[in-house]
């Protein structure tokens, strides 16, 4: 649950998140203004009131000295798409829209994992922690019972030495431990978008580490990978680039448009006068068909379509990469997770082992049965073992957590939330 709380939390707050988010609504206005393409480019409302005032020094007859011009009107053009350069450019910015789509996937996906992972950590550093400290409890006691045999003369220095030797290099492990604890819940912190020290009451709950489900996914169809963000998202950029190859090609032939203006204009000195703008007789228009062709490009057309093919290909190899890269990850992730949940089994009969051993040969250094370097190996094996355990059970959990994400898990918990 604690989990659990901690990735919605991540998924509302977390900065660069938003920003993902951000750029889906950039390519959907640039959607839109792809769209607008297909209906007329250029539509624009004018109007300007002239006042000109004519010399009178001049042996030209001069009716008036003044005269008031006023125009008022709407403008328009419309180049058609013959050869489809526009609904190419629909095309890409639909392409464009999913792969941004995909991208703020991939980052959920991405961010969820490394929750889930550095919670992970979290726990396995205070499992760790707390095993040094019993380690260190368990080493004080041997250091007594040590001392006073000493004291007693019944052994020498050199066993209350190498008792100190091995309490001191246990102690010495728990500044480290604590040092990366902090670190990780900093770094936790910093996901969920909220300062360093913010989330103490968040962990404040039992420190164990989450456990993963025995059964594992050993069989995963091909095409189960094509629901990760990043394939989907190579997926896209392939389609968001495709159309621009045929969209360059269009600069190649000649370009159709419609236009046309209609308007009023009206003068003080005309039989219309400006009060009468709007009279049929003040009424101007014109239309018509145009066409225009860059026939003298100097072969900047032809090359600018071989970028877009280039650009196109890097983009098919690189969607090929993916594709590999994806398989490799899940292959690693499984084996991981299978190896680390073996390697965990075995770990635990050793504690258990080493347990029972320390047990042993402290019973047996009591009596004189055995020196201290039995004693002290089996207590070195006890703390040893303990960590490597713990810090393993650690893996297991977060072999599962790549194994989820290399199968593209993570990103549905943003689903309904379009």
């Amino acid at each position: 649950p604690v989990l659990n709380e901690l990735i919605e939390k991540a998924y509302q707050q977390n900065l660069p998140l938003q920003i993902a988010g951000i750029r889906i609504y950039e390519a959907r206005a640039q959607l839109g203004i792809a769209v607008g393409n297909l209906y007329p480019q250029q539509q624009s409302a004018f109007g300007d009131l002239l006042k000109i005032k004519r010399s009178t020094s001049t042996d030209t007859p001069v009716i008036d000295s003044q005269l008031n011009l006023l125009s008022l009107g709407f403008h328009a053009a419309w180049e058609l798409d013959i050869w489809g350069k526009f609904r190419r450019s629909v095309q890409s910015g639909v392409a464009n829209l999913e792969a941004s789509l995909a991208s703020y996937d991939d980052i959920l996906v991405t961010l969820t994992a490394e929750v889930a992972r550095t919670y992970i950590v979290i726990r396995t550093l205070e499992q760790r922690l707390a095993i040094a400290e019993d380690n260190v409890k368990l080493q004080e006691r041997s250091l007594q019972i040590v001392e006073v045999r000493f004291k007693e003369g019944a052994v020498s220095e050199l066993d209350v030495a190498q008792a100190k030797s091995l309490l001191y290099d246990t102690q010495a492990l728990i500044p480290r431990l604590e040092s990366g604890l902090r670190q990780a819940r900093n770094a936790l912190a910093i996901l969920l978008g909220v300062l360093p020290g913010a989330l103490e009451e968040n962990l404040n709950g039992p420190a164990e580490i989450p456990v993963a489900d025995e059964a594992a996914i050993i069989d995963i169809p091909n095409n189960l990978l094509r629901r990760r963000p990043d394939i989907r998202f190579s997926e896209a950029q392939l389609a968001a680039q495709s159309p621009q190859i045929g969209r360059a090609k269009a600069d190649l032939y000649p370009q159709f448009f419609l236009f046309g203006t209609i308007g009023w204009r009206s003068s003080d000195i005309s039989p219309i006068s400006l009060g009468d703008i709007f009279s049929y007789k003040s009424l101007i228009w014109n239309a018509g068909p145009g066409f225009n062709w860059n026939i003298l490009n100097y072969g900047r057309i032809r090359n600018q379509v071989r970028v877009e093919d280039a650009r196109f290909q890097q983009l098919a190899v690189s969607y090929q990469n993916t594709v590999l890269n994806a398989q490799r990850e899940v292959e690693d992730a499984m084996i991981a997770f299978t190896r680390s949940k073996e390697e965990e089994r075995y770990l635990k009969e050793s504690v258990i082992a080493a347990g029972r051993s320390v047990e042993l040969s402290l019973l047996q250094y009591k009596e004189g049965l055995v020196d201290y370097q039995r004693v002290l190996d089996s207590q070195r094996i006890l703390a040893t073992q303990s960590d490597r355990m713990t810090e393993v059970s650690g893996q297991v959990g977060t072999n599962l957590v790549a194994t989820y994400k290399a199968l593209g898990g993570g990103w549905q918990i943003r689903e309904g939330e379009e």
